[in-house]
């Protein structure tokens, strides 16, 4: 029998074989080959359920309640001196890979993915890091585009946990729930090893824990007013707090902002001598058509055209998120500065007909349509109501919605009032969810009382809704959205057995 082949060996023949090829992106995608070749190939990326091994789940639980100990996401000390501190300790896991960095106020999840769908389907490994998770814990940590397992979750835990304690030893305040999951997963990445990392700011971007890589290409989904109390009162005061992620000489992917919020991004890219390409000047949606099961896309990238882009999504604003990815990853690959081309347009397309964003316009039942939407702000809202009128022809939309505390739910009950027949008040199982009897006053202000029934519990709010939907003959073509917060859509997911 014959020796195995040295993976050193592998990578140089790759590397000679593509000649005809630029050689940076020969060398990226040869290191890439050589990983999969030991790895096998990726998994897709369902959203995990708990685990079945008592366990195993026991185990897993341990560490969430050890996290749950630490400040919540919502908790926050304006400084990355203690992710800083982290990352020291541990060795400064981020810098083993180069990062796309995803900032914004709506759209970062569903770009996250995107972006990291096409850097796969380039053959790339990819980490990618998203935030909050719609089931369990482990989603936000993903690996060549799926959830890492129970198993290497808790694994990573316990070895960054020494760390951890030394850093909380140290400094004025112990690492946050936040901070502790973020570099959890820098050393994940590390470990694994990634070709690049795709990273999703969890608040603002300047003091963000995620704030501690050097990406090559900074992304700017729209701005718009949330998180105020932390972040600024006007979309150029929140630009100014997400601006923080745009580094020395890096590409900067600007999705249509409004323009206080433009004027502040285009003069950090300035002071930074960053190069900047622009939703609707240097990419954007040539065309969309809505299709069964999503749309039809033809887009212009930084380097040219890609028509017949099936992106099985429903709602214009994931039609600008994926020209916003498009734009980010050419940028990764030096396309639109270095390179006059485009990539691959077959795999392109590959790429996004194989895109999942759960909980953003996800239909989880029929007879009658139920679906799931995580929209939280009247932004968010208003780009959901859009995208449910135009990809469903609903005679009746029934709507379930339970809230945060800290948002603007006034905005968002008057962004779906136009939509639904009637909405279905309740409560999630998050301990921020909006009081569920002051959420109905102010859905009776805007509906008026006929149109509001009030159910604390979410499973009798799912029945009444799904009973109101069907109650009429004539309502045939009735349907239900849950929405208002990523914790209800969770919640409702597990109900409906998504999960």
């Amino acid at each position: 029998m014959s020796e195995p082949s040295d993976p050193n060996d592998q990578f140089d023949d790759i590397v000679d074989n593509e000649t005809n090829r630029d050689p940076d992106l020969a060398v990226i995608e040869a290191g890439s080959r050589t990983l999969r070749t030991q790895g096998g190939p990726p998994q897709g990326d369902p959203v995990p359920s708990r685990p079945e091994d008592p366990e195993l789940d026991k185990a897993l639980r341990e560490v969430e309640t050890e996290l749950s100990t630490r400040w919540g996401e919502t908790k926050l000390e304006p400084s990355v001196t203690r992710i800083a501190a982290l990352m020291d300790v541990l060795g400064e896991p981020q810098r083993a890979y180069p990062s796309i960095h995803v900032t914004g106020t709506n759209g970062k999840t569903s770009t996250a993915r995107m972006i990291e769908a096409l850097l796969g389907a380039f053959e790339l490994r990819t980490g990618r890091y998203t935030s909050p998770h719609v089931q369990t814990i482990t989603e936000r940590i993903s690996l060549d585009g799926a959830p890492i397992s129970a198993e290497r979750f808790i694994e990573t835990y316990q070895d960054v946990k020494p760390y951890v304690e030394l850093v909380d030893a140290r400094e004025e305040y112990r690492l946050s729930f936040f901070e502790v999951l973020t570099g959890m997963a820098y050393a994940a990445f590390a470990d694994a090893p990634v070709d690049v990392a795709v990273v999703e700011v969890g608040m603002g971007g300047t003091w963000d824990a995620t704030n501690v890589i050097d990406a090559s290409v900074a992304v700017v989904t729209p701005i718009d007013l949330d998180h105020t109390d932390r972040l600024g009162g006007t979309t150029g005061e929140i630009a100014g707090e997400k601006s923080g992620i745009i580094k020395q000489g890096a590409t900067v992917i600007l999705a249509q902002q409004p323009v206080d919020a433009a004027q502040v991004l285009l003069k950090k890219a300035v002071e930074t001598d960053a190069t900047v390409a622009r939703e609707g000047m240097e990419f954007g949606i040539v065309s969309r058509e809505v299709a069964v099961g999503g749309q039809l896309l033809t887009l212009r990238g930084l380097g040219g055209e890609y028509d017949g882009v099936f992106l099985p999504l429903h709602g214009a604003y994931q039609a600008h998120n994926a020209a916003v990815a498009l734009a980010a990853v050419e940028a990764f690959f030096g396309i639109g500065a270095d390179h006059a081309r485009t990539l691959d347009a077959d795999t392109v397309r590959r790429a996004f007909a194989q895109v999942a964003s759960p909980g953003r316009l996800e239909i989880v039942r029929s007879s009658p349509t139920v679906i799931l939407d995580a929209a939280h702000n009247p932004h968010g809202a208003r780009a959901t109501a859009e995208g449910v009128s135009e990809a469903f022809g609903f005679s009746r939309l029934v709507g379930v919605v339970s809230t945060s505390a800290d948002k603007d739910a006034r905005g968002l009950l008057e962004a779906f009032e136009p939509i639904f027949a009637e909405v279905v008040i309740t409560t999630n199982s998050n301990p921020r969810a909006t009081d569920v009897d002051a959420l109905a006053a102010i859905a009776v202000e805007v509906f008026g009382e006929d149109r509001v029934v009030v159910e604390p519990r979410l499973p009798d709010a799912l029945e009444a809704a799904i009973t109101l939907a069907e109650e009429e003959a004539e309502y045939g073509g009735a349907g239900v959205l849950v929405t208002g917060s990523i914790f209800t859509v969770g919640d409702a997911r597990l109900l409906l057995r998504r999960g």
